[in-house]
């Protein structure tokens, strides 16, 4: 459908946003960085992978194909901070998580670059999750996004000490209603994964910018310690930690549904496929 994202069409009111799985550089881009730049080590691997079943439960998916080092689609376009007076790692990152220059000699995005690559591969992204949200409020009612993210428990240069398995991010309650946030609670709590709300992660830009309950559309962020479904030190996927952290999150989106139905559960017919999925295009 796009060179910037692929897409699945669903039939529920949930859109699954994964931004931070893309690989691909450019060719002209990659030329110009250096050997830890290239390496993408701040990729959120094997996310799509992990959320493979969401079509399943009838949700839309879209999933960036660029690395965050090409743009970071959880940004602003304006690249304003999201969190004053800490390590910012921008819009389009000049430094690895650790620090480490990712384009030679100490080179950085100019303001025109940085334009140009917000038209090419930000744009897209953004203007078919908009799409999306008003097609799903016109079919619904109402719109659920949910942005994907993980990140390795230990970054020292970004945060203190290690995350908790699953951090649940509602920008401090502003970006959905009461009840979704009080069923994602209730469900965290049954989980046996360690987990907090609000706490290092609060919520990207997607989340920030898209949530806005009294318009009818409420968004989530969830940012994964990796540890939890994957080897951090050789980035390899652990299927079977996977699958049971899969089936927490199902959970979760379950308790997002039903927190936004205004807090009858839903019954279990609502989540069982009526046709195979397709594949991401």
């Amino acid at each position: 459908m796009s060179e910037v994202f692929d897409w699945h069409a669903g039939a529920s009111p949930l859109l699954v946003s994964i931004p931070h799985d893309g690989r691909e550089i450019p060719a002209e881009i990659a030329a110009r960085m250096t050997d830890a730049g290239r390496a993408i080590p701040d990729t959120d691997w094997h996310v799509r992978r992990l959320y493979g079943f969401a079509a399943t439960l009838g949700a839309s998916v879209i999933a960036a194909r660029y690395s965050r080092y090409v743009i970071d689609l959880n940004r602003s376009p304006d690249d304003e901070v999201l969190y004053p007076g800490r390590v910012s790692t921008g819009l389009c990152p000049a430094q690895t998580f650790e620090g480490e220059a990712i384009y030679r000699d100490g080179g950085v995005v100019d303001e025109r670059e940085r334009q140009e690559r917000v038209a090419r591969y930000w744009e897209p992204y953004h203007a078919q999750i908009v799409r999306h949200l008003a097609e799903l409020r016109r079919e619904f009612g109402y719109a659920l996004l949910w942005d994907a993210h993980s990140i390795r428990g230990r970054v020292p240069r970004l945060f203190e000490g290690e995350l908790p398995d699953l951090n649940i991010g509602t920008n401090d309650g502003r970006s959905c209603t009461e009840a979704v946030e009080q069923r994602l609670a209730q469900a965290a709590r049954t989980l046996p994964y360690s987990w907090v709300l609000n706490g290092r992660f609060k919520g990207g830009w997607i989340t920030r910018h898209y949530g806005q309950p009294a318009d009818g559309v409420c968004a989530v962020q969830l940012e994964i310690a990796q540890r939890a479904y994957m080897n951090e030190a050789t980035l390899e996927y652990d299927a079977a930690r996977a699958d049971g952290l899969a089936e927490a999150i199902r959970q979760l989106l379950a308790a997002y549904r039903a927190g936004a139905t205004l807090g009858a559960p839903l019954p279990e017919s609502e989540f069982e496929p009526e046709s195979e999925p397709e594949e991401l295009e």
